[in-house]
């Protein structure tokens, strides 16, 4: 199906702000990284293509679906280092860091963030992580120190209340330039830590597309029907490939450290007959294939937002001992226990004529097991409903009623 193209899993991105200039005279730069920094963007890819499956297998509502596994993966890296035994063990194999010490994954992690972010002045990628805990809580040096030597990560004790959640949201959305403004309805009264991890990416083509030339065109949906959606339009030379599967195309930002890549099905395949074959291997093949060809390009332009909470994906991924009574995250706090209440996951995308603005949030949200107050409850009493007055120390009732309809006199 020619049509449906699942744009979540053709970005490869990390995420930037540049005005527009003459790309061509950018220079690409290689990026000089080790042998253990190789294994961790290996782990990382096939950890982000076996969640990206696990998502769209658990969703029914055919909606767009946009991720960025390496926000996820270090923001569960950070909280990682404060893993122990089994659930140190589960997190690694979920992670797919099997074999790799702390240590490595660590200096590994940081050794990749400084190397992307200084690749391309035409794409600006922000990397930022935080770590909020609540000031009555005695968080060990160890985890805190790491997580600010390898992951740069700001650390902040503060009360948790409603203004905390304010304090929080806004960080996120100055790191995120606006595109994701609130992460945190509310903070449970049992919430002892947040580990966030966002991304901030804005690249131009590296051969931009001409604003007169978009126009609306049919966009065939998996339901067979049809809209007509903005469509740009370009002819220049791009790394091409076609196969019996799909037909893909890569569209490089600035100096083209950064692109996009397009798959498209054949007519007689689909997005699911793609994902089913999409792995490491497959796609180090796919990419090497790639050829320049003359292109005469159609792409729809899109926006739009996603959001996740990751919580069922992960545990079907292995780490579900993280989210239970089982979880050891002894190294953040000895003394209580500690569990992963949620991961939730906020994206933000948008392809037009001059390039690619998006932003990636993730939260991971600690609880206290041993405190009982589960916070706020809400209720909305919105039927019919009964109430009662009545006397506290006898417990004598008073009055009881029942109200159908609140507006009748």
């Amino acid at each position: 199906m020619k049509t449906k193209i699942i744009i979540s899993l053709i970005i490869t991105l990390v995420i930037v702000s540049c005005e527009k200039q003459d790309n061509q005279n950018q220079e690409y730069k290689k990026i000089n990284i080790t042998k253990t920094t190789e294994q961790i963007i290996e782990a990382d890819n096939q950890f982000g293509f076996d969640l990206f499956k696990r998502i769209l297998a658990n969703d029914d509502t055919n909606d767009n679906v946009f991720i960025s596994p390496t926000s996820v993966a270090l923001a569960l890296g950070m909280a990682y280092n404060g893993a122990d035994g089994e659930t140190r063990t589960a997190m690694e194999e979920t992670l797919r860091k099997n074999g790799l010490t702390a240590e490595e994954i660590n200096q590994s992690y940081k050794s990749l963030i400084d190397a992307l972010k200084q690749l391309d002045p035409k794409v600006l990628l922000e990397i930022a992580n935080s770590i909020w805990y609540r000031n009555d809580v005695e968080i060990l040096p160890d985890f805190i120190n790491t997580n600010k030597t390898y992951y740069d990560a700001e650390v902040t004790s503060m009360v948790f209340n409603n203004a905390a959640k304010d304090i929080i949201n806004a960080w996120v959305a100055d790191k995120t330039h606006d595109k994701i403004k609130e992460v945190l309805e509310f903070i449970p009264g049992d919430a002892i830590m947040y580990i966030i991890n966002a991304i901030y990416f804005k690249g131009i083509w590296k051969s931009a597309f001409e604003k007169e030339k978009t126009s609306d065109l049919p966009f065939y949906l998996k339901d067979g029907s049809t809209i007509q959606v903005p469509t740009m339009q370009q002819q220049d030379t791009f790394k091409y490939l076609s196969n019996e599967l799909f037909s893909a195309v890569e569209l490089p930002y600035g100096a083209g450290n950064f692109s996009m890549v397009v798959l498209l099905p054949e007519d007689d395949k689909t997005t699911d007959d793609l994902i089913a074959q999409l792995n490491p291997e497959s796609w180090s093949e796919w990419m090497a294939q790639l050829s320049e060809k003359e292109v005469v390009l159609h792409l729809p332009r899109f926006k739009f937002e996603y959001n996740k909470l990751l919580n069922d994906d992960l545990t079907d991924m292995g780490m579900g001992i993280a989210f239970s009574a089982g979880a050891d995250f002894s190294k953040i706090d000895p003394t209580r226990g500690i569990v992963i209440s949620k991961v939730i996951h906020k994206t933000f995308v948008e392809v037009k004529e001059e390039g690619t603005e998006a932003a990636a949030v993730t939260v991971i949200e600690f609880i206290e097991t041993s405190i009982i107050d589960d916070g706020p409850v809400y209720l909305h009493i919105n039927r019919p409903f009964l109430f009662v007055i009545k006397e506290k120390e006898t417990g004598a009732i008073l009055f009881i009623g029942r109200v159908n309809n609140p507006l009748k006199k």
